[in-house]
């Protein structure tokens, strides 16, 4: 194998598929990054079992010729090297080329590295995924979707599939939903591009989909996904991004989203997230994260929380519309602002069903996304 690359687009797929790498691995070939060229261009793959990252780079861009192939081959590099090197290489142009037993020499300007590199054919092969049923979604919503709900998975090991997200596509439309068993996120979005298409119970893990939403540009760009037996395949400009499907079946959510309340209240998303950010600062000493919120007698909510080292705070917000029975609840302050955070409504509509029932959370201006939250049991 012997190759002329400009630096930026090999440094950018290096980027992407490095993500893919895992260092706990216990196979040796696992911890390097494959690399692939023939006359059509380079293609990087790098896995760890759990997800594959394939990324190409072709010989020209419009008029740019990026890579110049003098001989195909492959080869596998040690991934924690190869990554910080490319970047801080001199030159805009690297060479590279590899030898007898894979010894690998790349140059770049006055600089010039011999690296150790691995036999490709002890590389895993990629999931042969059967492209009958392609679903487009923009990358932005994506990303949102996933933003908006991963938050909520747990991260306890003892129950695997609740370390996922749950995704359901039916009737045109595709359901994300997490909880940790203390609190559920759920985010749908109609899509017209998903006529005839159907999939249930295909849990992703969190952590996956935290990696795929950094490879997604911000810029508006289609993403095709395609739904196996037990992978999933993202194709994003030149990556593909494979991804295992965790087993088991994720539990009936849909049971513990009440559809009528006893209280529900109006308030500003942004003096809802600041008051209860303050407050957490006190319960956050005391390692209970409990808020508390009343409602008043002229129609305000307070916030309130207290450290029996520090002090108390409170503080009154104003309500925009309040219908209902009188409130009284206690919660898991980093919670409530880890949904805050995702809430792109400048209003939140909460509902209570009662004094120990799930808190719900509704932005006003997105009847697509749903929070819900367990209260605490508090002896005051």
């Amino acid at each position: 194998m012997k190759i002329s690359i400009l630096k930026q687009f090999l440094n950018e797929a290096i980027q992407h598929v490095s993500k893919a790498i895992s260092s706990r691995t216990t196979i040796p070939i696992l911890s390097g990054i494959k690399l692939d060229v023939n006359y059509q261009g380079l293609t990087l793959t790098a896995s760890d079992t759990d997800i594959s990252i394939q990324s190409f780079i072709p010989i020209e861009d419009g008029e740019r010729t990026i890579v110049q192939v003098d001989q195909p081959g492959s080869v596998v590099l040690p991934a924690k090297f190869f990554v910080e090197i490319i970047k801080k290489l001199p030159s805009q142009e690297v060479q590279m080329e590899v030898r007898d037993q894979f010894q690998t020499f790349i140059s770049s300007g006055a600089t010039e590295i011999q690296m150790v590199g691995l036999d490709p054919e002890e590389f895993p092969v990629l999931p042969n995924i059967e492209e009958n049923q392609v679903l487009s979604i923009p990358g932005d919503l994506l990303k949102n979707m996933i933003k908006q709900t991963v938050f909520s998975i747990s991260t306890h090991e003892t129950t695997p599939i609740l370390t996922g997200v749950l995704w359901n596509l039916a009737d045109n439309e595709l359901k994300f939903v997490a909880t940790d068993r203390h609190r559920l996120a759920t985010r749908s979005a109609h899509l017209e591009t998903a006529e005839g298409l159907r999939f249930s119970n295909v849990v992703i893990a969190g952590k996956t989909l935290n990696e795929l939403s950094k490879i997604i540009p911000d810029q508006n760009t289609l993403v095709d996904i395609v739904v196996a037996d037990n992978q999933v395949l993202f194709k994003i400009d030149r990556v593909l991004f494979y991804s295992r499907i965790l087993d088991g079946t994720y539990p009936d959510t849909s049971r513990i989203i009440p559809t009528s309340y006893k209280t529900e209240l109006i308030v500003d998303t942004k003096s809802l997230s600041e008051s209860i950010d303050r407050a957490y600062l006190l319960s956050r000493e005391e390692k209970t994260n409990i808020v508390r919120m009343q409602s008043m007698e002229n129609g305000g909510l307070e916030i309130s929380s207290s450290s029996s080292e520090l002090g108390k705070v409170r503080e009154e917000l104003n309500v925009s519309k309040f219908e209902g029975e009188p409130l009284k609840i206690s919660f898991n302050s980093k919670y409530m602002l880890d949904v805050l955070k995702v809430v792109d409504s400048e209003q939140l509509m909460i509902a209570f069903t009662g004094i120990m029932s799930p808190i719900i959370l509704k932005p006003v201006d997105d009847s697509n996304a749903l929070y819900i939250i367990l209260p605490y049991r508090t002896t005051n």
